[in-house]
């Protein structure tokens, strides 16, 4: 595996070499073509939409380590081009729950291009940050933490709408958990090394996440209620991580996450249909 990429950081800063383009016009042209593909994913047959869905993470994976290819290396290969990756294949899993019309899907397309451009100008900030101090780190921690939630909350209501059975949406919903909490924690302290206590921070998240997730297969609510609660509690979990990692974890923050979590619990606890029928 380490052979593997040490031979692909070589042969990207081979490209490196014939490329005159600044790190931002890469990044509208990557933005561009994966958007173009996005779109595309709607002209194909049903039978072809997953693993064209399939082919674009994949494309949005290799194009964002091209972009990042000047530092990139070690753990990074993971925690940087994990979200990306995961970002465009929530939005496109999420396409195919849109009606079937131009009007609304175009919306989200240039939804998608607006955050796909953003998260490529986060994790190169992450990149150039794990080597010098940067003053825009904080505000790509806060960039990095909002398309977070949005592709955690789109692969929950993804998972959900394809009504699996109970243990195999509690592992998806464990696995998504994981990479996506260990990705943003990470960001926190930009290690070139795998940390253990972030490893198992992250393993206890998702193991959480995941035992939410069988609590909720037997709640009746609606997919979109579950799916907000369980993101609720991402961000308040994840956001309490983050602050224990740094050593700021104090009894107000605590507080402050906690009534966020409470309020939206209420709020699916008002509108659980007791009998049943939703």
């Amino acid at each position: 595996m380490k052979k593997i990429r040490e031979s692909m950081t070589r042969r990207l800063k081979r490209w490196n070499r014939h490329f005159s383009l600044s790190k931002r016009q890469q990044f509208v042209g990557i933005t561009a073509i994966l958007t173009i593909g996005l779109l595309l994913t709607q002209l194909v047959s049903t039978e072809l939409r997953y693993t064209m869905v399939l082919f674009l993470a994949a494309a949005a994976y290799i194009l964002s380590a091209f972009s990042l290819r000047d530092d990139l290396s070690g753990i990074e290969w993971m925690t940087l081009l994990v979200l990306p990756t995961a970002y465009t294949a929530a939005i496109a899993l999420f396409y195919f729950l849109l009606p079937v019309r131009w009007l609304t899907r175009i919306p989200v397309a240039a939804f998608y291009a607006v955050g796909m451009y953003a998260l490529l100008l986060t994790e190169n900030i992450y990149n150039v940050a794990a080597e010098r101090t940067i003053a825009l780190l904080r505000a790509a921690h806060s960039v990095g933490f909002l398309l977070t939630l949005v592709t955690y909350f789109l692969l929950l209501q993804t998972i959900l709408s394809f009504h699996f059975y109970a243990p195999v949406s509690v592992v998806a919903t464990g696995m998504v958990s994981f990479f996506l909490a260990f990705q943003f924690l990470w960001a926190i302290e930009l290690e070139s090394r795998v940390n253990q206590r972030l490893v198992h921070v992250s393993v206890l998240l998702s193991v959480v996440f995941a035992q939410l997730a069988w609590v909720f297969s037997f709640w009746p609510v609606s997919q979109v209620l579950q799916a907000l609660f369980i993101t609720t509690c991402f961000y308040s979990m994840v956001g309490m991580a983050q602050q224990y990692l740094v050593e700021r974890l104090y009894k107000k923050i605590v507080i402050e996450f906690m009534m966020v979590t409470v309020l939206v619990f209420i709020i699916v606890f008002l509108a659980t249909h007791w009998r049943g029928n939703f």
